[in-house]
């Protein structure tokens, strides 16, 4: 049995032999190492207090220092755990030998050691300590001799199963044990990012508010210009966009320009139109057969983002390549555009003196053209930016288990 005693100025390991301590002493008389459970290398320079006396009482525990006091930490001898790296370990953390051995007696500091880490301390007030919670997640991770077996039995019901009606799937009971066992928890980068994204949303609403405020004042241009800013904040997928960009009409053998024509990260491209937000440019007022449909500022928009993708699919690959080195000055060296089934953003109108009635339908109809476009008006765009700062502002007090994390496809138009 091996326990550890802490001492004023080092760390000690006991070892009580089952069948008596003669034969550790022969052999350390002798100049040899003895290794126990694989993992702690012993020679008689390490005999402690009493066990240093040559003639040990039959049956009696045998003590070795094992590490020396320094601060707060008892410094491991690197020579006892073969280790290249210096190992501290805080005088208030309790010791057994699970804390340097596992199933199998694999050591787990000499497992740590082909990672070649730099000097590690555990627990304590050093800068980088890892945490003594951390350590016992660390030490769930090696593999106990269920975890072994299941895995082998995983392999065998994999290969098996092919040829044999088996009853037991193993990869199915091996991936559910995983699943339950501890996983890696990593730096918290929503929590880091968090007061940046709040910040970011709500200067966001407070310009697209104030524009509302003074939207007369504004030429179409400068409107774009402006709502253009918004949408690729909201979109940080896109990393480029072109105003009146080309595209071929392949009947009339015309070359058409897009409003806006925005390119992702991964060269797909989109189509987006932003148009100044009139009131009467989304539903009737009146009903046609119990429906309020479409003005035809919203009907003509549509038809004309339609044209612009049946356009831009039927351009293809010569579109793709005539897009690429017209505007390869603009984009990273070698990038690529491509015409992949583009989507379109509609950017118009106001639904804040719409009834429930003409809201629903105007639902209906946005729900129709979903598949290759997003109509939102600004009055949706306030709302939704709202709800988000919302929503960031709830997981800054600490409701992470209630809320999903908040990503940018949520805001999807």
């Amino acid at each position: 049995m091996i326990e550890f005693k802490k001492e004023k100025d080092g760390l000690v390991l006991q070892y009580s032999p089952r069948y008596g301590n003669e034969w550790v002493y022969r052999r350390l008389n002798d100049l040899e190492t003895i290794v126990l459970k694989k993992t702690f290398s012993l020679k008689r320079e390490h005999l402690f207090g009493k066990s240093v006396l040559d003639d040990p009482e039959e049956f009696q525990t045998v003590e070795f220092k094992i590490g020396n006091k320094v601060g707060e930490y008892y410094k491991i001898d690197k020579s006892i755990l073969s280790l290249t790296y210096g190992l501290f370990i805080h005088e208030e953390i309790d010791l057994a030998f699970r804390s340097f051995t596992i199933e199998k007696n694999v050591s787990i500091f000499s497992v740590i050691n082909d990672l070649k880490p730099c000097d590690i301390y555990i627990g304590g007030s050093h800068q980088n300590n890892l945490p003594e919670n951390e350590f016992d997640k660390l030490l769930k991770y090696f593999p106990n001799t269920y975890e072994l077996r299941r895995y082998v039995l995983a392999r065998a019901s994999s290969v098996l199963r092919n040829y044999f009606d088996i009853k037991l799937d193993g990869e199915k009971q091996y991936r559910r044990y995983m699943n339950n066992k501890v996983g890696k928890v990593g730096v918290d980068l929503r929590a880091m990012f968090n007061e940046g994204e709040i910040f970011k949303f709500r200067t966001l609403l407070e310009k697209l508010e104030g524009m509302l405020k003074d939207e007369n004042t504004y030429t179409e241009s400068q409107w774009q210009k402006e709502i253009l800013q918004i949408l690729l904040l909201l979109y940080p997928k896109y990393i480029a966009v072109f105003k009146e960009a080309p595209v071929l009409d392949s009947y009339s053998k015309k070359q058409r320009k897009l409003d806006f024509l925005l390119v992702d990260s991964s060269g797909n491209v989109d189509i987006v139109e932003i148009k100044q937000p009139f009131d009467k440019c989304i539903v009737t007022d009146n009903q046609y057969r119990d429906n309020y449909i479409p003005l035809r500022e919203l009907s003509g928009t549509l038809m004309q983002v339609e044209k612009y993708i049946f356009h831009l699919n039927k351009w293809g690959k010569t579109g793709e390549d005539f897009l690429s080195n017209k505007y390869k000055n603009e984009l990273p060296m070698g990038f690529k555009i491509k015409i992949t089934n583009p989507n379109a953003i509609i950017v118009m109108g106001r639904e804040n003196h719409l009834s429930n009635q003409q809201k629903q339908d105007f639902e209906v109809i946005k729900r129709q053209y979903k598949n290759v476009l997003d109509i939102i008006t600004y009055d949706d765009l306030i709302g939704r930016l709202r709800f988000t700062i919302e929503h960031l502002n709830k997981f800054k007090k600490g409701d992470q288990q209630r809320h999903l994390p908040v990503k940018t496809d949520s805001l999807k138009l």
